[in-house]
C-alpha cells in the first residue's frame, strides 16, 4: 500500500493517547486501518508536563496501531488543546497590484500570511488563521472570493493562539518518538470535522468535546467557525470529586463513574447501594448511587455552565446568531448517563451525542465510532485533507512547468518555421537563376 495515501492522527490527551491510521476509500470516506491506545501519563489538562512518559505512551500507541495495520508510521497530524489556548477575531486586507486580474489562491495565501505576522503576547504563537467572510472593494459577505475581480481584498479572521513552549514540547515528544510532525490542529476543530454535518454548521451549532483534562468548545454558524475555547476541566475532576467524596482510590472512582455514574440525581432511589472492596483486608465500603450522582451532578453542572457562558459570549441569545442545531456533545465524558438531559435543562438548547461516523466508511468497527475517538478520527481526516491539498498543488506546479516548456518549444518551432521559407526561397531563386543561365548558354 502506498504510504502517501494514508494519514495518521495522534490525539495526545490527558487520560489516553490514541494513534489512528486511515485512508480515503473510493467513496471519499475515511477507512480506519489500525488504532492504538495507551494510558497518558505525562499530560495534565491537555499540556505535556513529563516529556519522557509522554514519549513512552506515544510509542506504545503507535506500535499498537502499526501492528494492527501492518504499516510503518512516519508522519502524524497532532491535536493540540490545553488551558493555554485562546482565540481572537482580527480583520486585515491587501491591496492588489492589478484589479483587472481575477483573485486567486495566491492572493488569499498572501492575506493569510500577513495575519500570521501579527505580533502576539510574549511566549505566544499563532496556530490557526481561519478566514470567515471576505470583502472585495467594500462589498461584504463574500464567502468565496476566488475568480472575482477587485483591487482591495479584505477578510475577518478567527485566529487561534497557543503558548510556544507547549507547542514545542508536543513537537519534541513527536520527534523523539521517531515521527515527523505533518501538522498541528486544534482539537475542537478536529472533533467538529468528525462529528458535525455541513447542515448543522450552516444552521448554527456548538460542539462540546468533554475530554479527560479539558472541555473544548467550537461554535459554527453559516458554515463558518465563529468561536473556540478550551475550558481546563474535564472528566478527571469528576473522578477526583468521587475519590474525595467517597474516600476511595482513583481506579475505583473511575470505575464507579463509568458503571454507575449519572448526571441526574433524581434517577436513583435511596436504597440503591454499591459495595466497594476495602484496601488490604479492610471492610468493604458501601456507597449509595444517589450520593454518587449528587457528587457527579455538582461538578458536571459547573463544567456545563462555564461552557454555556462561552456560548453566550458568541451571542447565542441574539436572533441573528441563534444556534438552530443546538449542542452536540462528544468525547469520552459525553458517555455519562443522563448528561444530554442535564445539558438541555441548563442551556435550553437541543442536544445530541456526536458519534464520529459521519465521515467514516460504512464497514468501520463500532468501537471506532465511539465519541471517545472523535478527535482522533478528525485528525486522520485533517491529515488526508492536507495530503489532498499538497497533491493538487504539485499537479498545478507540474502543469505550469509543462505549459512553460511547451510554450518555449512552440516559440522555437515558430522561429524555425519563419526562418525556413527564407532558406527555401533562396534555394529556389538559385535554381531559377541556374536554369536561366543554362537556357541562355544553350541558346547561344
Amino acid at each position: 500500500m502506498e504510504n502517501n495515501k494514508i494519514s495518521v492522527g495522534l490525539d495526545i490527551g490527558t487520560t489516553k493517547i490514541v494513534a489512528m491510521i486511515g485512508r480515503k476509500n473510493e467513496y471519499g470516506k475515511a477507512e480506519i486501518l489500525g488504532i492504538g491506545k495507551s494510558k497518558s501519563l505525562g499530560v495534565h489538562r491537555g499540556v505535556v508536563n513529563n516529556i519522557t512518559q509522554t514519549i513512552q505512551s506515544i510509542q506504545q500507541a503507535v506500535q499498537e496501531a502499526e501492528a494492527e495495520a501492518g504499516l510503518k508510521i512516519e508522519d502524524v497530524t497532532v491535536g493540540i488543546a490545553g488551558q493555554h489556548i485562546r482565540s481572537l477575531q482580527h480583520s486585515d486586507y491587501i491591496t492588489r497590484a492589478n484589479s483587472e486580474v481575477v483573485i486567486d489562491e495566491e492572493d488569499i495565501d498572501r492575506l493569510i500570511n500577513q495575519v500570521h505576522k501579527l505580533v502576539m503576547l510574549p511566549g505566544e504563537e499563532i496556530i490557526h488563521v481561519l478566514p470567515q467572510e471576505y470583502k472585495i472593494d467594500g462589498q461584504p459577505e463574500i464567502k468565496e472570493p476566488i475568480g472575482m475581480y477587485g483591487g482591495r481584498l479584505e477578510a475577518n479572521f478567527h485566529v487561534v493562539v497557543g503558548q510556544v513552549s507547549s507547542i514545542r514540547n508536543i513537537g519534541r515528544c513527536v520527534k523523539s518518538s521517531g515521527l515527523e510532525l505533518e501538522g498541528i490542529t486544534l482539537e475542537p476543530l478536529a472533533s467538529a470535522n468528525a462529528v458535525l454535518s455541513q447542515e448543522e454548521k450552516e444552521a448554527g451549532v456548538a460542539l462540546i468535546d468533554i475530554g479527560g483534562g479539558t472541555t473544548d468548545l467550537a461554535v459554527f454558524k453559516d458554515g463558518i467557525i465563529r468561536h473556540t475555547a478550551v475550558i481546563p476541566f474535564g472528566g478527571n475532576v469528576v473522578t477526583e470529586d468521587i475519590k474525595e467524596g467517597c474516600s476511595i482510590i482513583e481506579k475505583q472512582a473511575e470505575l464507579l463513574k463509568i458503571k454507575f455514574g449519572s448526571a441526574w440525581p433524581g434517577e436513583n432511589k435511596d436504597n440503591e447501594i454499591v459495595s466497594i472492596p476495602g484496601l488490604r483486608g479492610r471492610e468493604p465500603k458501601e456507597i449509595t448511587l444517589k450520593n454518587l450522582s449528587k457528587i457527579i451532578h455538582a461538578r458536571v453542572v459547573e463544567i456545563v455552565e462555564q461552557v454555556y457562558v462561552e456560548i453566550k459570549n458568541y451571542g447565542h441569545e441574539e436572533q441573528k446568531k441563534k444556534l438552530i442545531a443546538g449542542i452536540v456533545l462528544t468525547g469520552g465524558g459525553s458517555q455519562l448517563k443522563h448528561l444530554k438531559q442535564l445539558v438541555e435543562y441548563i442551556t435550553g438548547m437541543d442536544t445530541r451525542i456526536g458519534y464520529p461516523n459521519e465521515h467514516l466508511a460504512g464497514d468501520s468497527d463500532d468501537d471506532i465510532a465511539s465519541p471517545l475517538f472523535a478527535t482522533a478520527v478528525g485528525l486522520v481526516m485533517d491529515g488526508l485533507k492536507r495530503q489532498e491539498r499538497r497533491r493538487v498543488e504539485k499537479e498545478v506546479e507540474e502543469m505550469e512547468l509543462a505549459m512553460e516548456e511547451h510554450s518555449e518549444e512552440h516559440s522555437t518551432q515558430e522561429e524555425e518555421r519563419i526562418q525556413q521559407p527564407k532558406k527555401e526561397r533562396k534555394s529556389f531563386l538559385d535554381k531559377l537563376t541556374e536554369r536561366v543561365k543554362d537556357f541562355l548558354d544553350n541558346a547561344e
